[in-house]
């Protein structure tokens, strides 16, 4: 018999062991996990260096980094933010450091070094990790029965920390709990264009709208006038990387997140229109353009780089503009120009599918936040059942907010559970 099984081996369930181990040393605490390794997630954020937490201290400004959880997560934050967490690491030993985006990492640079730690603790606490078990099924009778695929095990309390995982969702519906239908998030974007062919690697600021994908032919260049009355489903400004797939970067990567079921139900096929000079539109730069015709009259555009983006980007612009390599500025049409000032600040590109973000897939999706107390992270429906980290309806941004929201929902989860 155990006071506490944790159904979920990754940084929720450990954290909230840990802790409740911490907190009443006399608890016999079991975690398992169906893989033949703990703490996978742990081991390839942030490429192999763990992405802990970001270095934002104010809670009310923590919470705008996450589409879904924004409101619920405001008490919690309150009682446990990055700066316990980054608290908690240092008094095992663990420096972190502040990387100039805000990410915070372990001075090693190296994920182990977080996995390492969370194995010792859960040794000097005498919780016990239990590879290779699986999750059948778990049930409430005069106590919690866990069946996994090696054995059955018996509880008084349970809290669930497995992620994104169907079988687990299904259960917990079977417990009575709702479950959002969970649709992919932080992903990038497919695009196969020659306005972005043989560039992949060029970073640059833009603006990113999304759009509903055009009714009519997307080979069609004549401008209806409805067109002009389209609103963007979503809007980012930020670094945008184009790659040899399309484009990632934090402003379609932020894109994907707020957006993922908007995206979702467009099945990943839309529009995205760009502005490579977020602080220009068609008009100032069209002006711009004819000053550059003026002044450098007599050198090519192609070799000109008028505005601030990167060579190679601008070089590609100028060819989709129809501007040939030889072409000087004065002897550009009116019509040239205002292609190119097109391409530079309402550049269209089509979507056709996604990819998902390294190895950190997120998924937006989950048990129902109105069935959790938040001050506890126990269930509302069903007595000593708990929850924490992904496996509610709770996603973020890139940067370390995911493991903020496992660190902070294992902690409550932590305090509910020994002070009940």
């Amino acid at each position: 018999m155990f006071d506490l099984i944790v159904i979920g081996g990754g940084a929720a369930g450990f954290y909230s062991a840990i802790h409740a181990a911490t907190i009443n040393p006399k608890l016999k605490i079991a975690i398992l996990e169906k893989g033949k390794e703990v703490l996978g997630k742990v081991k390839v954020s942030g490429g192999g260096r763990c992405n802990v937490t970001h270095a934002q201290f104010d809670p009310t400004e923590l919470v705008k980094n996450y589409p879904r959880g924004e409101k619920e997560l405001l008490g919690p934050f309150h009682k446990h933010c990055s700066g316990d967490v980054i608290s908690f690491f240092e008094e095992k030993g663990i420096v972190l450091k502040i990387e100039d985006d805000g990410r915070m990492f372990p001075s090693s640079n190296t994920s182990q070094t977080i996995i390492d730690c969370f194995l010792s603790e859960a040794s000097k606490l005498g919780i016990q990790i239990l590879k290779h078990s699986g999750v059948l099924s778990f049930e409430p009778k005069n106590v919690w029965e866990v069946v996994t695929i090696k054995k059955t095990y018996r509880a008084k309390k349970v809290l669930i920390a497995t992620g994104s995982s169907s079988k687990i969702w299904k259960n917990i519906q079977e417990l009575g709990h709702s479950i959002v239908a969970p649709v992919p998030s932080l992903f990038t974007f497919n695009i196969k264009d020659s306005r972005i062919k043989g560039i992949s690697g060029v970073s640059t600021n833009a603006r990113v709208a999304v759009y509903d994908r055009n009714l009519v032919d997307a080979k069609i260049t004549i401008k209806l006038s409805s067109q002009k009355k389209r609103k963007p489903l979503l809007v980012d400004e930020g670094p945008l990387l184009i790659t040899h797939w399309g484009m990632s970067g934090p402003a379609i990567l932020k894109l994907s997140a707020w957006g993922a079921r908007i995206l979702n139900s467009l099945k990943y096929k839309f529009e995205v229109h760009i502005n490579w000079l977020p602080d220009h539109y068609n008009e100032s730069v069209l002006k711009l353009l004819n000053e550059i015709k003026e002044i450098e009259s007599k050198k090519t555009v192609l070799r000109t780089k008028a505005v601030d983006i990167p060579r190679r980007l601008w070089t590609n612009l100028v060819r989709a503009a129809g501007i040939g390599k030889d072409e000087k500025w004065a002897d550009i049409t009116k019509e040239k120009l205002l292609k190119l000032s097109e391409q530079l600040t309402d550049c269209r590109f089509i979507v056709d599918g996604k990819s998902t973000f390294k190895e950190e897939f997120v998924t937006a999706g989950g048990v129902e936040l109105s069935e959790i107390n938040f001050k506890t992270m126990e269930s509302k429906l069903v007595s000593n059942l708990y929850f924490a980290g992904e496996v509610i309806n709770v996603d973020a941004i890139t940067g370390g907010f995911n493991f903020q929201n496992a660190w902070t929902t294992g902690y409550i989860a932590a305090q509910g559970i020994t002070q009940k």
